[in-house]
């Protein structure tokens, strides 16, 4: 019972609190909108890495080269060593706007694959005042540049950030994929990070608009070589240097071509970074695994136990908590299209995401951390 009631309680103070009052990390309702657009529209470069994209990288080409945008923009893809023809499918591509291809030399070491061909992208583009940092198979909407630049220069930010509406088709894709939204937005409150005033740093690295001035002030890429989890490190940097960021959902603006519908897609992309968010600190694991089951687990069990032996006040109690992270969770199954009743799945989407946290230690400690696209990135120092 004192565990339940614990876990209730921690429920109601996130609700009530955590990403400020009354908006709340849970609301869900950081959106980018229809900002004023300026009077003029200054240059951007997009920088595209890819590595064996060959599945979605056309539509993505073709997506970004049929942008409404006014100003002047620059597409560079960087085909990071694939062998599956994502190269010559680039190049291949007919659009509105040119798209040049760049082949990345061998990656040096201390680098990770996608920031090294980022590197090596923005080595190439010209002195635009913006660069679009998105990946290979993030799909934009004919008027998202538009309306991120929009976003920029009216609220003077030098990061713009959408987090992709992913993939959430099937059994898997819709347990796993809006509840790794919440745990997101629950990581990384969006208000805080779009609130100056508060120095928390969150972006989603499938679409970053960021003023090349903020950039240089950070040393470039070259300062996050070795981050496995780019985006944040990156929001991080920006907003030690001094700059303004922003952090929003999108609904149809950006889209994630990644197909979700298998576990083991899910799993992967989690177990690869997972216990580097825990800076591969046991004891962070061992804390985090015990506050998974405080949190999300502890509600369910109390059902469980209580109505198995006839205790309704432990019942009650667990059925609370329960209701509490379901209420918690509505905007974002809603933004995914989910039913009510959905919510309720959200303990056994957490029993599944701890499991790939553990993964994603022992698989550190066997030596294939980090492991992406056949390659094998050890813990930054």
């Amino acid at each position: 019972m004192i565990v339940v009631l614990i876990s209730l309680a921690i429920w109601l103070g996130l609700i009530a609190f955590w990403g400020g009052f009354p908006r709340g990390f849970w609301r869900a309702d950081q959106r980018l909108g229809q900002p004023p657009e300026p009077q003029a529209w200054p240059d951007v470069t997009a920088v595209i890495p890819a590595r064996n994209e060959a599945a979605t990288i056309g539509e993505v080409l073709r997506a970004h080269a049929a942008s409404d945008y006014p100003g002047q923009l620059e597409i560079i893809l960087i085909d990071d060593s694939s062998d599956d023809g994502t190269g010559e499918i680039a190049r291949a591509v007919d659009g509105a706007r040119p798209i040049r291809v760049v082949e990345a030399p061998p990656i040096e070491p201390g680098w990770t694959g996608k920031l090294w061909a980022m590197h090596c992208g923005i080595a190439e583009a010209g002195s635009a005042p913006f660069l679009l940092l998105t990946d290979a198979d993030i799909l934009h909407a004919p008027d998202t540049l538009r309306r991120l630049v929009a976003k920029a220069q009216a609220d003077r930010r030098a990061m713009v950030s959408l987090m992709a509406r992913l993939d959430a088709r099937g059994l898997w894709g819709g347990l796993l994929i809006p509840a790794f939204v919440f745990f997101f937005q629950k990581l990384y409150p969006f208000p805080w990070v779009n609130d100056p005033a508060r120095r928390m740093a969150g972006a989603a690295g499938g679409c970053v608009l960021l003023r090349t001035e903020a950039l240089r002030d950070i040393g470039g890429i070259a300062a996050i070589r070795g981050a496995l989890i780019d985006d944040c490190t990156l929001a991080a940097r920006v907003q030690q240097a001094g700059h303004r960021i922003w952090l929003g959902l999108a609904r149809d603006a950006v889209i994630s071509l990644r197909d979700n519908r298998a576990l083991g897609s899910v799993w992967t992309m989690v177990a690869r970074t997972a216990f580097t968010q825990l800076r591969y600190s046991a004891v962070l694991l061992a804390g985090s695994t015990l506050g998974m089951v405080l949190l999300y687990l502890a509600a369910p069990v109390g059902v469980a136990v209580g109505l198995a032996l006839g205790d309704w006040q432990l019942a009650l109690a667990g059925g609370g908590a329960w209701a509490a992270m379901s209420v918690a969770y509505r905007p974002t199954a809603r933004l995914y299209g989910m039913p009510p009743w959905h919510c309720l799945s959200l303990p056994f989407a957490a029993l599944l995401y701890m499991l790939m946290t553990l993964d994603s230690a022992r698989r550190h400690w066997a030596g294939r951390g980090g492991a992406w696209k056949g390659r094998v990135y050890p813990a930054a120092p």
